[in-house]
């Protein structure tokens, strides 16, 4: 690993319980939790790694798995009011667009929908999460003033994503085995230095004031 390229990881339910004490302990500097899933199913693990994440001293996020067949707006708002609110020093939303979320007529603009309304909600400009293939084939260049999270496996280096130059996060495996993580975890990297994400994750706060979605 290059000292420009920070580690961490991303958990949802499939990894159970984590301690998150072990897993700074074993290096990882920064996380994202799956919060939501579509428009009702929220993470089961999710209330209980983000208070845990925090307290670890790890950088936190969380991340919402878009499904192209259900409604943008409601995904958007099941998502803030799951989250309740990011706090400083948290990373930015992530909406993950990818395979599993389907296809649909209206993809590109239900994406930007969803991307909005999280905005206007949160107060932070969201971060996508995406595979070069998928995004390709079913997506625009337009979405290039967000933050690009891209996944691929196997690579020295993530092939280029329409509207990219670069990436600032890379899902570079999806079988990796970190302390405090029980079987397989997500691998990343952040594209930088410590300072540089810290620089990031400043630059995040605050986009527009919040808007309330809700209690959760």
């Amino acid at each position: 690993m290059s000292t420009n390229q920070i580690s961490g990881i991303d958990v949802s339910k499939w990894q159970g319980s984590v301690n998150w004490q072990s897993v700074r302990q074993a290096g990882v500097a920064f996380a994202f939790a799956r919060a939501t899933y579509g428009i009702s199913v929220a993470d089961s693990c999710f209330d209980n790694n983000w208070p845990a994440m925090k307290a670890a001293g790890i950088i936190r996020g969380a991340y919402h798995f878009f499904l192209a067949t259900e409604d943008p707006t409601q995904q958007a708002e099941f998502f803030i009011r799951t989250v309740g609110s990011l706090e400083p020093g948290d990373l930015p939303p992530v909406i993950d667009v990818e395979g599993g979320s389907g296809t649909s007529s209206s993809l590109v603009a239900n994406v930007q929908t969803w991307l909005s309304v999280v905005e206007q909600g949160l107060g932070r400009r969201p971060i996508i999460y995406t595979g070069p293939s998928y995004w390709n084939a079913n997506l625009t260049s337009a979405f290039g003033d967000y933050s690009l999270w891209v996944a691929e496996y196997g690579v020295s280096s993530p092939k280029a994503v329409n509207g990219w130059s670069n990436w600032t996060f890379w899902q570079y495996s999806s079988t990796g085995s970190v302390s405090g993580v029980n079987g397989a975890v997500d691998l990343d990297y952040f594209n930088g230095t410590s300072e540089a994400l810290a620089e990031f994750v400043s630059a995040s706060n605050i986009t527009t004031e919040p808007v309330s979605a809700g209690s959760k």
